[in-house]
This record gives C-alpha cells, structure tokens and sequence, in this order.
C-alpha cells in the first residue's frame, strides 16, 4: 500500500484525470492501470516459479538484483526534487475507454513493474501446500485489490487532495523520504527472505 501511495507517475495522472475532469476519469484510468498487474502477475508466477524451481544461485542472483534495483531507486528518489506538480491544465479529456487503454498499455509497458514484482513477490510466498504460481496470483489479486481501492479513493477525493497539497507545501518531503524508507526496507526484507 506504501508503494501505490508513494507519488509515482500512476498515482499522479489518476490525480491529474479526477482533479481536471471528474472522478469517473480517474477511475476508468485505474482500471486500466490495475488492469495491466494481471500481466505482470502472469509473467512473474511462470517465470518466478521456474527460476526458483530451478537454481537456488539463479534465485539469489534475483533478489540480490531486486534488492539491488530498489536502492536504486530509493537513490534516485534521494536525488529527486520533492516538489509536486498537480496543476491539472493541459490534461486532455479523452474517452473512458479511452483512458481505460491508456493505463493498461502504460502498466503492460513498464518493465519497473515487472521487476518490482519478480524482486519482491518471492519473499512473501507463504504456503508449502499450494503451488507457486497459485501463491503468486493470490499475491498479484491482492495487489490489484489493493491499487484498486488506492487509486479509486484518490480518484473520489481528487479535490481535497488537491488542496491539501496545495496548502502543505512540505507534504511532498515527507511523501520523498516514505518512498525511500519503503525501498530500502523493502530492499533489505528481499535480501533476508528465504526461497
């Protein structure tokens, strides 16, 4: 829940769609992002579960990748400006449809995502009876439940967000350093998970 707060570009443009034309066009954009996590999902629970079935060095190598993607990530939060830009002018209106497409197709074509899930969903496997790829898509339809609430709730209270926002100039400070205590931890609770 941490990591859809966090204000990455899907959050924002959700933001963006409420505050400049209503919260059904936030919402048809949600889905389409939530939407796109079923890809990935797919991707990652065949692929995963090969790499772990396959060679605990493999599976090493992985999360030591992951863990290693994430720091890099809280470095590049680190080095961000914490400035938030929610002006809504010069945001298209486009059909739901629309932009239903739009955040699928920008999900699908985000590797960060896939990368994301394949560094992190291993360390939360959690049963020795289901398979690893039951286990994955429980974990992925949890992510979707999750993002969708997330992103529907902001897309409903898109105007009292806007003015929050722009009323506590610092909040974007603190939403910086969340992201970067998120990664790292998330980073090192990579690195001590067992296969």
């Amino acid at each position: 829940m941490a990591l859809t707060l966090s204000p990455g570009p899907d959050i924002i443009y959700v933001l963006l769609q409420s505050i400049a034309h209503g919260k059904k066009y936030g919402i048809a954009m949600a889905l389409g992002l939530v939407s796109g996590i079923i890809v990935h999902t797919m991707l990652v629970a065949f692929g995963a579960s090969a790499i772990i079935k396959q060679s605990d060095t493999l599976f090493f190598i992985i999360k030591l990748l992951g863990a290693l993607y994430l720091f890099y990530l809280a470095y590049k939060v680190f080095k961000a400006s914490s400035e938030l830009d929610i002006s809504a002018s010069g945001v298209p209106k486009k059909a739901l449809s629309a932009l239903y497409k739009q955040g699928f197709v920008m999900n699908v074509l985000n590797p960060k995502v896939t990368i994301f899930f394949l560094a992190f969903f291993p360390g939360f496997l959690f049963s020795e009876e289901l398979s690893n790829e039951k286990q994955f898509f429980v974990l992925g339809s949890l992510f979707m439940l999750q993002a969708l609430l997330i992103f529907s709730l902001v897309s409903i209270l898109a105007g009292r967000i806007s003015s929050y926002l722009k009323r506590h100039q610092n909040f974007g400070n603190v939403m910086k350093w969340l992201q970067i205590v998120v990664f790292v931890g998330i980073g090192i609770f990579i690195l001590l998970s067992e296969k």
